[in-house]
């Protein structure tokens, strides 16, 4: 997994060792953009930041990471990997997450929980 630092990994590190908030785009187990919370504001704009396109954002997994723990905007992409079930779908985009997520977290430099905030429990809750 290879990580990219917005603006740069200094700055990111700094933000490390301060536990300022990071913002993590993790594209499957391939990629993950960081920055510090404070350099990019929200997931669209980081994404904007590294010259993709804002509408690709369902395609990555989206952190907000510190000593407390990484809280995950689970929001599962009605076309996730072609599967058609409901269900499955987000059952498959949950499993996936949790890997590509404790993945990037470790990489970092952080062992913490993976928590799904209130607010983003909506699909999660309809898993049985």
């Amino acid at each position: 997994m290879k990580i990219f630092y917005y603006p740069n990994k200094e700055i990111v590190d700094k933000a490390i060792q301060a536990d300022d908030p990071l913002l993590l785009l993790i594209y499957g187990g391939a990629e993950v953009l960081a920055a510090n919370i404070d350099d990019a504001f929200e997931h669209s704009i980081l994404l904007k930041k590294y010259g993709r396109r804002e509408t690709d954002i369902d395609a990555y997994f989206r952190v907000v990471l510190n000593r407390k723990g990484a809280d995950w905007t689970f929001v599962s992409p009605n076309d996730y990997k072609g599967i058609p079930d409901r269900q499955k779908r987000i059952e498959t985009f949950y499993n996936d997450g949790i890997i590509a997520i404790s993945n990037a977290v470790k990489l970092l430099g952080y062992t913490v929980d993976i928590n799904i905030p209130e607010r983003y429990r909506r699909h999660f809750k309809s898993l049985k």
